[in-house]
């Protein structure tokens, strides 16, 4: 799969390992990030379950670098945010 650009997710085909893949940059060094479980649905749009996700993985405390698959997950977990195909 080509990564067209940095710094935005895109969707992994079916059959992958991960859910997504992104081209993260930061600070001059980049790297190749696969982040999420392809089994599980993204459940964002749900106030109770966005809220616990967001809290068991300590998205709100800030100190992630983008060059973590945490730093992405919780992108993908914010409220209002869509899923990037």
């Amino acid at each position: 799969m080509k990564l067209q650009s940095t710094n935005k997710p895109q969707r992994l085909p079916a059959g992958s390992n991960k859910k997504f893949i992104v081209k993260a940059s930061e600070g001059g060094k980049t790297k190749t990030i696969r982040f999420g479980d392809p089994k599980m649905e993204i459940r964002r749009d749900n106030p109770g379950a966005r809220k616990n996700f967001r809290a068991r993985h300590g998205c709100d405390k800030g100190g992630l670098s983008k060059l973590s698959a945490k730093y992405w997950s919780c992108r993908q977990w914010r409220s209002g945010s869509r899923v990037e195909s």
